[in-house]
This record gives C-alpha cells, structure tokens and sequence, in this order.
C-alpha cells in the first residue's frame, strides 16, 4: 500500500507574506533568510517588503509596532503575524492556512 499523502486539488494559488522591515535591522536580514527559504521551499509564496520610514502611513495602518514584522494573508484576511523573526515552521504553517 502506497503512504504517500494523497492532495485532492492542485495547489495553484499564490500565497502573499508582507515583511515590514527598517534599515540598519539585523533581525530584518534574518527574516529575509527565512522567508527566502520558505519561498524556496514552497513556490506559490509571494514576499512584498515595506519600509516602514519609506512607508509610515502603510504600515501604521497594518498595525506594525516593530521590525521585522511579517504579516500572511489569506483571502484577504490575516492568518499570521510575526513581530521579530519567525521560524521557518511558523511561515509554512501560516501559509498552509492560507491556501
């Protein structure tokens, strides 16, 4: 008998993660690592990065308190935040719940 999971569907639809970062943040360079794995990892992942000086009204009115922050949406709604650096699990569970 074959284990392999079966997938009902094909996963075709793009996920969108937004990366609020700041200059001079090296927990911003960490997440960019991580979120470039993830997007190895998982092709239909889609990373927008905001500057939160080049963009303040933006990201006040995504709520951004800190950088890095990482915000997934699904659907339009959010699914995920992460203020600091997230783990690479944190990203594919969020984006798993955002399909």
């Amino acid at each position: 008998m074959d284990a392999t999971p079966a997938v009902d569907r094909p996963v075709t639809r793009e996920v969108g993660l937004t990366l609020y970062t700041s200059a001079f943040c090296e927990p911003c360079m960490q997440t960019r690592a991580v979120l470039a794995e993830a997007v190895r990892l998982v092709p239909g992942l889609r990373v927008t990065e905001r500057d939160v000086a080049r963009d303040p009204a933006r990201a006040e009115s995504d709520g951004i308190r800190s950088t890095p922050t990482v915000i997934v949406l699904g659907d339009g709604a959010e699914v995920f935040r992460a203020e600091g650096v997230p783990t690479l699990n944190q990203v594919l569970v969020a984006a798993a719940r955002a399909l």
